[in-house]
């Protein structure tokens, strides 16, 4: 007979055993990654094992260029009112589906169900400004700029893109850029983080419904090796990141280095000075919305409130009653406002940066670090914090 501990490890084992392993989507198909190491997605709120992802390389993307680049030519003299009819009906599939593309995003992240919806709405919106493309692409021209001379200006294509994508919106940034820049004649891959690939696999199914020629739009799994494999890629045009600043150094350098358009957005430390005359009320609600939602893993999230003279007191003591209403659990639940953070590593650095400021000198003025959710223990979960310097 075996142990309670030893039923629950054979448990885990088959629970990993039976996690479906995310496919990529390379010319039009879903299929296999060349890798040999795997990484897992797990429920932040729960630390259920949903998927196994490959950590592709260099094999995945020259096989997502090669199909980008054998569609570039007919897609490229694709008249642009027809480059936008598929992403008019990508963007009534979204709306189709807007509950379940926002279910699957807290699952795989933990952000709230309302903070999931905002993220979907504001995909949403980048497609449906990409279908203004025949107009917003056109150039200009002006006669006569010198003697004899005019002036023309023409916006074309220029091949195969590559977004490089975060942990923190994985269904909303990718959107930032894909619909864009297919409407404008390129073709595109997306590497999604390698935490949360799974909204962006629904996102590519309805791309493929949505009727886009095969190879005009590739998704790949992996971590390092495949971001290095997209940025030193010959076939590559350019590359857009969003994420950590160290990382958008890399991208920055690297893609530079290989001739590369490059877009490379890092983080910030984000200030919000309280006067005086404040509306203190206000100002406290609105900064402790912007310190917590999306449990503040956000390039915008505010990060230190200062007080100004007089309203220093008045500010500290508002932050912690407002943050003392937060309801921490499963974005899934009703009336939750904070979800878990991405994972159990993640919880560790920011109990770290706690400490941290505990050991310079902070006074502890919410203390968030026990927190443990009931009904989920195993989650990811930290209480709102707050500290006083």
């Amino acid at each position: 007979m075996t142990s309670p501990q030893e039923q629950a490890t054979l448990a885990a084992a088959g629970a990993k055993a039976a996690a479906r392993t995310v496919q990529n989507f390379i010319g039009g198909r879903w299929v296999d990654s060349a890798a040999t190491e795997f990484g897992e997605v797990r429920n932040p709120a729960t630390d259920e094992l949903l998927a196994r992802v490959p950590l592709g390389g260099r094999a995945d993307v020259d096989a997502a260029v090669a199909a980008a680049t054998k569609a570039w030519p007919a897609w490229r003299a694709t008249p642009p009112v027809n480059r936008v009819r598929p992403l008019f009906v990508l963007r009534d599939l979204f709306e189709k589906h807007f509950e379940d593309l926002s279910r699957v995003l807290t699952i795989e992240h933990g952000k709230t169900l309302d903070e999931s919806r905002s993220s979907i709405r504001r995909a949403i919106d980048n497609i449906e400004l990409a279908c203004s493309i025949p107009t917003t692409m056109q150039g200009r021209s002006l006669e006569d700029i010198a003697t004899g001379i005019d002036c023309y200006t023409y916006r074309q294509p220029l091949g195969v893109f590559a977004a490089i994508t975060p942990f923190n919106f994985p269904a909303m940034v990718p959107m930032w850029f894909l619909p864009h820049a297919i409407a404008c004649g390129n073709t595109f891959i997306v590497k999604p983080s390698e935490r949360v690939p799974l909204s962006q696999v629904r996102i590519f199914e309805l791309l493929q419904e949505a009727g886009l020629p095969e190879g005009v739009v590739n998704m790949v799994n992996g971590a390092k090796d495949a971001v290095n494999a997209i940025l030193d890629h010959p076939g590559i045009a350019g590359v857009s990141f969003v994420g950590s600043s160290p990382v958008a150094h890399h991208v920055y350098k690297r893609s530079a280095e290989s001739g590369k358009r490059v877009q490379a957005l890092g983080g910030a430390k984000n200030f919000v000075l309280v006067m005086p005359d404040a509306d203190m009320a206000r100002a406290a609600q609105v900064s402790t919305e912007s310190c917590f939602g999306c449990a503040g893993e956000r390039c915008l999230a505010n990060s230190v409130v200062l007080g100004v003279g007089a309203a220093y007191d008045d500010i500290a003591k508002r932050l912690v009653d407002e943050a003392k209403k937060i309801k921490v659990g499963d974005g899934l639940e009703p009336g939750v406002t904070m979800g878990p953070v991405i994972s159990k590593a993640h919880r560790e650095k920011v109990l770290a940066y706690i400490e941290k400021g505990i050991a310079e000198g902070a006074t502890l003025a919410l203390d968030g670090r026990g927190y443990r959710d009931p009904r989920h223990p195993e989650g990811y979960f930290l209480g709102p914090r707050c500290s006083r310097t």
